[in-house]
Order: structure tokens, then C-alpha cells, then sequence
């Protein structure tokens, strides 16, 4: 297997699009433009990408950035072995090489002067220093950067420079209206429409928490996770308690809040 077939995705993954997404990110791939997505944690950010290398039929490599992520694990470093030194490749550059799809998830959570390597790889030079090596890395054809953070968690230590954002082209995406949310539910888990749509219910009451308690509201992805612990014959009341609301708040007053509206979407039974 080749490095680029290694990083395909073989199946393909379930994405309901909302509103134009699909077709505008089609016309970035097709200009090679480097894309940002922004919205709330859990809204399907990372699916989309997914979704969207799969149907392109390009290789995808993610990378989940953090605070403690340096340039050298975007680009590569030299590793002592038996040999001597040998230089490997990181995800980036393995991605500029390849023509794979690059994907760095919360961008944000990375350091200011990590993310400053990716600026030749997003205008006309479309290129990777490697300094250390002394390589100017060319990027595939195919090549394309695609960056994700959520503007709502972000504080004025955990932004993006504006010389970084006007790089990129920008999607923005939000939880589905409440119809077409309880059907991904749905699908994704086979739970009954019913019972999806009740998840949802709840999900809106912590939603509209927002701000007045709560830094984020409940994600799709812990819907999804209420709906595999009903699935498991898990008590309702006690699968929203456990994916729903614990893990989201740890203040007694919100928790009781939260508990309350579940109690009375699906009853104390």
C-alpha cells in the first residue's frame, strides 16, 4: 500500500448537509484554496472533512492540535537510530508531499508561532520550508490545507492572527434545526425518530444556557452518545444525565436545571 492510499478513507462516512457547504467547498478544492471552518464543538466540523475527502477521493491526514504541539510536529524532525540521524516527515509535510487533504483540527489550540509555518503552504508559493533539513518542500497539486476552530471557546489568549485568518477562505456552521438534527440522530444510531427528537429537546434547553452558565451547549456528538447508551437499554433519564449534562457542567445549580428538563421530556419513571 502507498503512503497516499494509506491515509484514504475506504468507507464513506454519513453527512447530512445543511445548507450550500458541499458545493462551496468543492469550488475551494477545485481552486486548491485553503479552507477554515468555524462553529461549535460537536456540530460536525470534523465529519464534514471527512465527508468531503472521501467524496473527492483524496487522502486525508488529521492532526488534533494542542497547546504543547510545536512546529516540528507539524513538519518533521531528525530521530537518532542505529544508523545515525534520519529525518521523518510530519503530517504536514507528509501531506504537501503526497497530495493528501491536511486537516488541523482546533487550530487555535496550537501556539501562535507553530501556526505561522503554514502560511507559505496558503498563498501563491504554496511551499514548505523545512529549515532544519535545509528542503523547500513543493507542494502536490493536490495538496490543500483545511483548518477548524470554534469561535465561541476561544478568549483573547486563544485566537487566530489576522495575518492567519486572511489566508483562508471560511465556512461557518451551527447545529441543525431541531427536524433535521433528531433525523442524524436517527440515522446514525437507529434509535426511533421519537425518542431522537426528545434528545433534542434537550440539547436546546442547555443550548439556550449558553452564556448564563454554561460555556457550551450539548453537542450532536453527545446526542449521539445519549442515543448508543438508550440503544443499550439504558434508562433515557439516566443516558442524558451521563452523556447530556455531566459532562458539560460541574456547577450543582445548572446540573438540577439541566435534570429537571429531562424529567420532563421523558417523564420520572
Amino acid at each position: 500500500m502507498s503512503e497516499h492510499d494509506q491515509y484514504l478513507i475506504q468507507q464513506e462516512p454519513f453527512y447530512q448537509p445543511l445548507h450550500d457547504e458541499v458545493q462551496l467547498y468543492r469550488a475551494a478544492w477545485d481552486e486548491r484554496l485553503p479552507v477554515m471552518i468555524k462553529g461549535p464543538t460537536g456540530c460536525g466540523k470534523s465529519r464534514f472533512v471527512e465527508y468531503m475527502a472521501w467524496t473527492l477521493g483524496r487522502p486525508l491526514i488529521t492532526v488534533a492540535c494542542n497547546e504543547d504541539m510545536t512546529a516540528s510536529d507539524l513538519i518533521g524532525r531528525y530521530l537518532l537510530d542505529v544508523g545515525g540521524t534520519r529525518w521523518l516527515d510530519g503530517p504536514l509535510t507528509t501531506a504537501a508531499r503526497i497530495g493528501a487533504i491536511c486537516y488541523l483540527d482546533e487550530i487555535v489550540e496550537a501556539r501562535q508561532d507553530t501556526t505561522v509555518v503554514i502560511h507559505p503552504l496558503t498563498d501563491h508559493r504554496r511551499t514548505l520550508p523545512l529549515d532544519k533539513k535545509g528542503e523547500l518542500v513543493p507542494a502536490h497539486a493536490d495538496f490543500q490545507l483545511v483548518i477548524s476552530y470554534n469561535p465561541g471557546y476561544q478568549s483573547l489568549m486563544k485566537d487566530l492572527k489576522q495575518s492567519t485568518k486572511q489566508r483562508f477562505t471560511a465556512l461557518h456552521f451551527d447545529y441543525a434545526d431541531s427536524d433535521t438534527e433528531a433525523a442524524i440522530i436517527a440515522r446514525e444510531t437507529g434509535i426511533a425518530g421519537e425518542q431522537a427528537a426528545r434528545l433534542v429537546k434537550i440539547a436546546e434547553a442547555a443550548r439556550n444556557l449558553k452564556g448564563h452558565g454554561l460555556d457550551e451547549g450539548v453537542s450532536t456528538r453527545l446526542l449521539v452518545y445519549a442515543a448508543r447508551l438508550i440503544g443499550r437499554a439504558i434508562a433515557p433519564r439516566l443516558a442524558c444525565r451521563m452523556a447530556l449534562v455531566d459532562p458539560i457542567t460541574d456547577d450543582a445549580e445548572i446540573r438540577d436545571t439541566l435534570y429537571h428538563a429531562i424529567d420532563a421530556v421523558f417523564g420520572t419513571d
